[in-house]
């Protein structure tokens, strides 16, 4: 394994830590509320980023959400590249590729997926004379409310799951002005009063969710639905999504350390700073450890899957550490921020609602260890 990024690679990771560090500021974080920086989002895709994933492989694009999760930019760069730039070139047809691949590289279309991460597929796709139809509720679906395609995995009548993309008859959300300060949104998702669309038989509801991830409740009746790929479509998309996301998280993780490496350095407590105290150094490296070990696992899995090797039970172990030791994390980083850890508009805590939303996304870390562990012995088996 050699996980020295490639200079293509290596350009793109320098290009996105320098537009997220210029436009990703905490006063523009804290002025945007829940919704999505249409103006880092053009930014970005005016760089090209989204459409040099292609080229730079899922280790890139790794790269690239590690410089993301640092800053927590609220733009769809994960959600767009692992469930619409990247499974389009892979498993779409030639056709597929030449339509949607554009919009998709230059940021005009933004992907998101719906699905429920540890669980069967809870939509249904039916043949029809003119075509599939899909039908499900999914209570949450990250970026929704930017989102111009949604990538569906569905159980057919035969029993198989298929992936398949809908529109959602909408375009990304333009550019944020700078709207009055907000407070954080609450832990746990619920509906807002105002429905973002109901056209039937697509309809979305906006949700606010932990982390600002412009999210949304949807619902499909009989929705049409092109087919992406093949059975083994999904597969392969999931172990993707999970790496990229894992990538994320060790982005959030190394964010919120170098906030407890600052505050513990220049905060003093009897004459000392923190960072003398025994406690304090030892929390801190066990936070650091275990950010090493998402980022570690996350390469490998993307190394893998980019050289064409089997990497379904590192994409697993690379999630589990992202919840499990992503949540250890950024509770770390929170506490030894002592009093103003607790306070809701310091950046640090930014960096914790982000990494409980991406654990809860990825996880729960316990039924990802079951897949692991059913996988392995299957191999085993086999």
């Amino acid at each position: 394994m050699d996980f020295t990024p490639t200079p293509e690679q290596s350009a793109a990771r320098d290009l996105a830590a320098e537009i997220f560090g210029d436009l990703s500021t905490h006063e523009r974080l804290s002025a945007l509320g829940t919704g999505v920086d249409g103006e880092l989002w053009k930014a970005l895709c005016a760089a090209g980023l989204p459409a040099a994933v292609e080229e730079i492989g899922l280790v890139g694009l790794v790269l690239l959400l590690e410089e993301q999760g640092r800053v927590t930019a609220q733009v769809p760069l994960a959600a767009s590249c692992a469930y619409g730039v990247l499974p389009v070139a892979a498993h779409g047809t030639a056709e597929q590729r030449a339509r949607l691949l554009p919009a998709l590289r230059d940021g005009t279309a933004v992907a998101t997926a719906a699905y429920r991460a540890t669980s069967r597929p809870t939509a249904s796709a039916r043949r029809t004379t003119e075509g599939w139809v899909l039908t499900g509720t999914f209570p949450v679906v990250p970026w929704l409310r930017a989102a111009t395609h949604v990538l569906v995995p569905a159980l057919t009548e035969e029993g198989h799951t298929r992936c398949f993309l809908i529109e959602t008859q909408t375009v990304p959300a333009p550019p944020t002005s700078a709207p009055p300060t907000s407070a954080p949104p609450a832990p746990a998702a619920h509906p807002s009063s105002a429905p973002v669309r109901t056209e039937s038989p697509v309809r979305t509801e906006a949700v606010e969710t932990t982390a600002p991830w412009a999210a949304g409740r949807l619902t499909l009746h009989e929705a049409p639905a092109e087919p992406l790929g093949d059975h083994g479509t999904w597969a392969d998309v999931l172990g993707r999504a999970r790496t990229a996301f894992a990538g994320l998280q060790a982005g959030v993780c190394q964010g919120s350390v170098a906030r407890v490496v600052h505050h513990t350095s220049v905060r003093e407590q009897f004459g000392r700073p923190l960072s003398a105290q025994q406690g304090v150094l030892l929390r801190a490296a066990d936070a650091h450890m275990d950010t090493e070990a998402i980022r570690v696992t996350a390469y490998e899995a993307a190394w893998r899957r980019d050289q064409h090797l089997p990497a379904a039970t590192h994409a697993l172990t690379t999630a589990w550490w992202a919840c499990e030791a992503g949540r250890r994390v950024v509770h770390a980083s929170q506490h030894l921020h002592g009093g103003i850890g607790a306070d809701v508009e310091h950046p640090v805590h930014r960096h914790f609602l982000w990494g409980r939303q991406l654990d809860a996304y990825l996880g729960p870390a316990p039924a990802l260890l079951a897949e692991l562990g059913t996988l392995l012995t299957e191999e085993a088996a086999a």
